[in-house]
């Protein structure tokens, strides 16, 4: 007996360093892709000044920066890492070499990715902003640790306000357990803030998304070669860089007219707005037919069929929330990864639910730095001074941590929420749930509605030939009929 209790120890002991051992792995390989993206969106002046202090300030706030997006990116993986694992476990049931996938694995990652991203949220980003923003007390001695002093210690200050806050909206929303003493700081108030971060996330979520969706099309658009069926690149190619090269002959003539001097700014903006359009021209001859003809028509329907999943899948959650209580997004203990699919069409099923989970989750990205609140928070190669980065780092980590109970929530997928993530207070609220998926359905209709008959006549209109009608034609009255015939009598 005493032999089968040790066996039993060791064996606990190996899965435990087993999971430790993947889980550094997965997090270290997540830091330094982290790593790169901000070295190439930091600015590089602010890492090679002359003065030694602020380098080194600027490189520990750089590091906690790296650490906050590897923990959103691994909150992005979370759904699809546990989908993935069942599937692969119902797969090979039997094989030795899947026995580390196991449930204790994945119960252990949530945990870690939700202590990880509140604790960055909380402390570690609040942390480097007064870090970076701090000088040292008055009479202090000069130094890195003076700064440290300083954040410490507005640090502490903020995390008084916030739980002053925290009690204040208990007090006002459960008076009769609000009245708790400070010492239930662990089992309540710090959940109760949790819960709040995670309500603003779905929020947030829920206002980005469906316009995300919408602006899904444009900006791929952007990155494909657009067709047109009646056009001459040649042609075209041939007048725009004659339109260049005669704008550049006059910004460089040196003329010293007063009419070139008022009209050199417009000059240079029409020379800039030629020159794009001569890249975009070249981009389309050297393109392949198969690139300019199929490329971005199979994109775009592509993008149209995973947004309609998303609207259909929603929409069928509406009514199991309406029939069954058990579509209610709720949290569980063990997984019970290997037992069953989460998806009624298996595997298959299981890997589309993977794709519209990231495809959302991109969506919402497109649709925050879209938004004209947060435009200006949008990254720029090699120019995003430090500040810019913690903002987005904590603008991505309240995206990413609110995505697994986004998803469960609008009935993407089956899979119940493990950990504290299932433990939020409003997730036992019908009403909420239920109004967030009417809500979201809504908003994403009505955007794909709009997006997609606005885009189709205006890439009518311009496959056709119509955009070089006179100014004083209004192009937007033109019926969709005339448009037809228009391009059929062009072909004869």
């Amino acid at each position: 007996m005493e032999t089968d209790d040790v066996s039993v120890r060791e064996q606990l002991f190996h899965n435990r360093v087993r999971e430790t051992i993947i889980c550094v792995l997965l997090f270290t390989c997540l830091y330094i892709v982290s790593y790169l993206i901000l070295t190439h969106f930091k600015k590089a002046a602010e890492f090679v000044t002359d003065d030694i202090e602020d380098a080194t300030v600027n490189k520990i706030a750089l590091w906690l920066c790296t650490f906050t997006l590897s923990v959103a990116v691994c909150a992005v993986l979370l759904l699809p890492i546990s989908i993935l694992s069942n599937e692969v476990l119902l797969t090979f049931p039997q094989s030795y070499y899947m026995q580390w996938l196991n449930g204790s694995l994945i119960h252990g990652l949530w945990n870690l990715v939700f202590l990880f991203s509140n604790l960055s949220l909380v402390f570690l980003m609040p942390f480097a902003y007064f870090f970076t923003e701090s000088e040292g007390f008055a009479g202090s001695k000069k130094g890195v640790m003076a700064r440290v002093y300083e954040a410490v210690v507005l640090l502490l200050l903020l995390a008084l306000l916030v739980l002053g806050i925290v009690w204040v909206a208990s007090a006002l929303l459960h008076d009769n357990i609000a009245r708790k003493s400070l010492y239930d700081l662990w089992e309540y108030y710090l959940p109760y803030l949790y819960s709040g971060i995670s309500l603003f996330g779905v929020l947030l979520l829920l206002l980005c998304t469906p316009f995300g969706l919408s602006r899904m099309f444009s900006v791929t658009g952007s990155l494909l070669v657009k067709p047109r069926l009646l056009e001459d690149v040649e042609d075209t190619l041939s007048c725009t860089t004659f339109e260049e090269d005669s704008l550049y002959r006059k910004l460089n003539s040196g003329s010293t007219s007063c009419w070139v001097k008022l009209n050199m700014e417009a000059m240079r903006k029409e020379y800039q707005t030629v020159q794009s359009k001569r890249i975009a021209l070249e981009m389309r001859r050297k393109a392949s037919p198969w690139q300019r003809n199929l490329g971005y028509p199979l994109a775009m329907l592509m993008l149209l069929a995973l947004t309609m999943m998303c609207v259909l899948m929603v929409c069928f959650n509406v009514l199991e929330l309406l029939l069954d209580e058990t579509a209610m997004p709720r949290g569980m203990e063990d997984p019970h990864l290997g037992m069953a699919s989460f998806s009624m069409f298996g595997s298959l099923g299981a890997a589309v639910q993977v794709v519209l989970i990231l495809y959302l989750m991109v969506s919402s990205v497109v649709g925050f730095y879209s938004s004209p609140l947060f435009t200006s928070l949008m990254p720029r190669a090699q120019d995003t001074n430090l500040t810019q980065i913690i903002a987005n780092c904590v603008s991505l980590l309240i995206l990413s941590s609110a995505l697994p109970v986004f998803s469960r929530t609008l009935g993407i997928t089956r899979f119940d929420l493990l950990g504290d993530y299932g433990r939020y207070n409003w997730l036992g609220n019908f009403y909420i749930v239920f109004l967030y998926n009417m809500m979201f359905a809504g908003l994403t209709s009505a955007s794909l509605i709009k997006t997609v008959t606005w885009a189709v006549q205006r890439e009518l209109i311009r496959a056709f030939g119509l955009h070089r009608l006179p100014l004083t034609v209004s192009r937007s009255t033109i019926p969709f009929r005339l448009l037809l015939a228009s391009g059929l009598s062009k072909i004869q």
